[in-house]
């Protein structure tokens, strides 16, 4: 058996399927599974090197996201697999209904970002650093802008990891978006797989992402080119201005 170069990209990635499991009574009525997106809900396949959310706000994308983390070894909050910690208790049960299937090889690095708790996760990273006499993993982040702690963060994830990322993009500018593609290409090549949620039409064009579409018919693979934040993008930017008076003259 051939044996896979470490610093290449992975051909089959650490996380592989996510599907319902079987053993786990689900009632569809009750939430999450009463979002229309999940109520048909059986099973959904990772790309080993890049697969993206999309959908509206409310489709459940991120609660998703979130179930996925709990079952690959992180808090609800986000942090790395190694971190432990609890400030309050908003995810739900999703993860006790679904089964999450592996790949043979194992992430050396990893780390889940949850957007609305980073300045959470930022301050336990830099009090467990003054407690030990080390130096956080994305340095003391409070004494900078909540963009250059994101960019720090990025800078350090490793290659040959596993990244689970929410709505990246908040606090990045569209210049800082394609310095964050880079990286990310950077990493990928180096074996990492990434799982993102993300309502950026810069972040969702990485070459060759599979990209799911969070639906009121369900989750749906779709191309860059046939989704909305795509269209609606390059509409807007063709015509401005006549884009905002059809948009402020609609009876």
């Amino acid at each position: 058996m051939k044996k896979r170069d470490p610093t290449g990209p992975l051909e089959e990635g650490f996380v592989r399927r996510v599907e319902v499991d079987r053993r786990s009574v689900i009632d569809r009525d009750e939430f999450p599974f009463s979002l229309p997106a999940l109520r048909t809900f059986e099973r959904l396949e990772f790309h080993p090197r890049c697969t993206i959310f999309i959908g509206e706000n409310g489709s459940g994308k991120s609660t998703f996201l979130e179930a996925l983390a709990i079952l690959c070894g992180f808090s609800p909050e986000g942090g790395a697999s190694v971190h432990r910690f609890r400030t309050f208790d908003s995810h739900t049960d999703l993860h006790e209904s679904l089964r999450l299937v592996r790949g043979a090889e194992r992430p050396t690095d990893d780390f889940f970002l949850r957007a609305e708790s980073f300045y959470n996760v930022a301050s336990y990273l830099d009090q467990a650093a003054k407690e030990s006499g080390g130096t956080p993993r994305i340095g003391y982040v409070h004494s900078r802008s909540h963009g250059e702690g994101f960019l720090d963060l990025f800078k350090s994830m490793r290659a040959n990891g596993l990244y689970l990322l929410d709505e990246p993009e908040s606090a990045l500018s569209p210049a800082r978006q394609l310095a964050f593609l880079m990286r990310t290409n950077d990493l990928i090549q180096g074996g990492s797989q990434f799982i993102m949620a993300t309502h950026s039409p810069i972040l969702m064009a990485y070459p060759d992402a599979w990209i799911y579409e969070f639906t009121p018919d369900g989750i749906e693979r779709v191309s860059y080119e046939d989704t909305e934040h795509y269209q609606i993008t390059r509409s807007f930017l063709q015509a401005p201005g006549q884009y905002l008076h059809h948009l402020f003259n609609q009876v």
